[in-house]
């Protein structure tokens, strides 16, 4: 093909022969081959600006940073637009939209067919996870898109380094070892809007028919008409947890939506736990967590914030590695006063999405500060007063920021070994029935607890069905196979792991008769984990009840916990039959939902639930 091409372009035959096969579906008017160097990036940053889609904020303030606004018909995942394009429906399951594979293909060719005309065609290399990592993934990623190559540059390994790695390994010349040696995992996207001759561009290209589609087979993902987020930044939720689930369960392994935190005691001890939360329920906060001031000589460290990959280790336990080398954190909320690490992680290099701009060129959204600004421009560029009657930032507005500028980073980060799993933490929003914490008392009984969490949800607030929102392992928009396959895969693992990692359940929003919270939460959620870690290195009692093992009250610390009385914590504790029971109840449509494929664990860890309850 006879287009201008800039960078080095690949020599490796399937990568090439794929690339040419986009750019022929595509019609770009050029071919960008990114290296991920600093001057390209600083290169692509100044087009942004140049054509209006990034405004350069302060360099006082914000040192190479930069604000992006997105049209409001492309502010977040469009979940009713994602598919998993199994060869059969069933393997797709209740819980994913399904497409037949052939005939989204020719939909998307149709779709793709001079999608590019008038832009670059940016090619990708990517790699999740450490390349050294044993489960390291490498892909390529097309886009039409400048803003999708300077947020994954944020947000995984990209470049040279990975195209390096990719061609070794074709050529048989890198060391073996990683799981997909010598093959990458193609991934197109474009905003589905080509240019033609002459046309002006909009700063915030994108279709309002969109696909995000994923081929479990081929290992493949297409997505056209979105240039947001998970649905643009390929290698996220896309590759990192639905692909890449399938490939989990192929070949004994777990991608999981989950955090990654270090908990290190005064004794220098180390523990290591990750954890699953729904949405809106503190994972970020927990993952970045600064201990109380009483909590003299411990420390709290880093290794992921969203996606974990877990596999059974040689030394017998369960090791994980964060297959992001950033964060796309929700902005809204995020304060010195609700995580100060955050905010410390996006003082410079960092892209922020949908957020308002200040009149000194910073960034601001609500909750931010405890009193707004007098003037701000909001995220569709209009003028705003705290009189507006709108929110300056967008509710899903978006910060990408580097990990490595995270001040509680681990040591061990980027080690491609992982780190070893004591304790599995699962939790959802629920203001009543749920304690404070609660230990499963094994293996199957964990999963059944991780597979039935959920959080309350009114329909006036949210437009849901009132009731527990079922959300299995915080993976329910994001698994890319049958939920109840997924499951089954979970109960099966235990065959592969010697040490068992510990299953606990939190809830940090139950709320008393008042309607007020009966945690302090934030930063006194350590006091809990200080409870985790000392059930898992055997150093406290636990109390059996009819839900799991829970504190006793002379266990828990509650040093310089002002105003916390064994009373409110017995509050926060209470077991109450009645609602145990309509829990179970409740629980019906799940099961009910993947009756088909429900493994039939779960059926005997509700059996013996509602036995221990009767």
């Amino acid at each position: 093909m006879n287009i201008p091409t800039k960078g080095t372009p690949s020599t490796e035959p399937q990568l090439c022969a794929w690339v040419e096969s986009m750019a022929t579906l595509c019609q770009p008017d050029a071919i960008h081959w990114v290296d991920g160097s600093e001057e390209e990036n600083k290169s692509l940053c100044d087009l942004l600006v140049e054509k209006g889609t990034f405004t350069r904020l302060n360099p006082e303030k914000r040192p190479n940073s930069f604000l992006a606004r997105s049209k409001p018909s492309d502010v977040a995942r469009v979940e009713d637009r994602t598919y998993i394009c199994s060869k059969r429906e069933g393997d797709a399951g209740p819980t994913n939209n399904w497409a037949d594979p052939s005939e989204m293909k020719v939909k998307l060719h149709g779709k793709f067919s001079g999608c590019m005309k008038g832009r670059t065609m940016y090619v990708i290399p990517f790699c999740m996870g450490p390349l050294d990592s044993p489960l390291a993934k490498i892909g390529y990623e097309i886009s039409d898109s400048a803003y999708v190559v300077v947020n994954m540059r944020i947000m995984c390994h990209m470049g040279d380094k990975v195209s390096k790695r990719y061609e070794a390994e074709a050529a048989g010349t890198a060391p073996k070892g990683r799981d997909g040696y010598g093959h990458f995992i193609p991934c197109l996207h474009s905003v589905g809007v080509p240019l033609e001759p002459g046309q002006e561009d909009d700063t915030w290209p994108c279709s309002d028919d969109k696909y995000i589609c994923h081929f479990p087979e081929t290992r493949e993902i297409w997505s056209f008409g979105s240039g947001y987020g998970g649905n643009a930044l390929l290698g996220k939720k896309c590759l990192a947890l639905r692909i890449a689930s399938c490939i989990a369960r192929e070949h004994n392994w777990m991608a999981e939506h989950m955090l990654i935190l270090g908990l290190e005691a005064p004794t220098g001890e180390k523990t290591y736990v990750t954890a699953a939360f729904p949405s809106a329920c503190g994972k970020t906060n927990l993952a970045m967590l600064v201990p109380p001031k009483s909590y003299q000589g411990w420390k709290t460290t880093i290794i992921g914030d969203d996606i974990a990959w877990l596999w059974p280790h040689e030394d017998g336990k369960l090791h994980a590695i964060n297959p992001e080398t950033g964060y796309f954190g929700v902005a809204p909320g995020t304060s010195y006063d609700t995580n100060p690490i955050a905010m410390d992680s996006m003082t410079e290099n960092a892209i922020f999405t949908n957020v308002a701009l200040t009149d000194d060129g910073d960034v601001w959204w609500e909750g931010m500060t405890k009193e707004a600004p007098a003037h701000l421009i909001d995220w569709k560029g209009n003028d705003w007063t705290p009189e507006s009657e709108t929110p300056s930032a967008h509710p899903n507005a978006r910060f990408t920021a580097p990990a490595e500028q995270c001040p509680t980073i681990d040591p061990e980060w980027q080690n491609p070994d992982g780190v070893p799993i004591d304790a599995i933490v699962f939790g959802g929003r629920r203001p009543s029935t749920m304690p404070l914490v609660y230990q499963a008392f094994n293996w199957s009984h964990g999963v059944y607890v991780g597979a039935t969490m959920g959080s309350e949800v009114t329909a006036a607030a949210i437009g849901l069905k009132a009731g527990v929102r079922r959300d299995p392992m915080a993976m329910l928009p994001f698994c890319g196979y049958n939920m109840g396959d997924y499951l089954a895969h979970w109960y099966d693992m235990r065959r592969h792991i010697k040490h068992l990692p510990r299953f606990f359940h939190v809830n940090w929003f139950r709320l008393d008769n008042e309607g007020d919270f009966l945690w302090p939460g934030f930063g006194e959620n350590m006091r809990v984990l200080e409870w985790i870690v000392k059930r898992c290195n055997g150093q406290v009692a636990g109390h059996e009840t009819t839900i799991g093992w829970t504190p006793h009250f002379e266990d828990f610390n509650t040093d310089e916990l002002k105003g916390f009385t064994e009373e409110q914590f017995d509050k926060g504790m209470a077991y109450n039959p009645a609602e145990w029971r309509a829990e179970i109840i409740s629980q019906g449509e799940l099961f009910m939902n993947l009756y088909d494929s429900l493994p039939k664990e779960m059926v005997y860890q509700k059996e013996l639930f509602a036995g221990r309850l009767s």
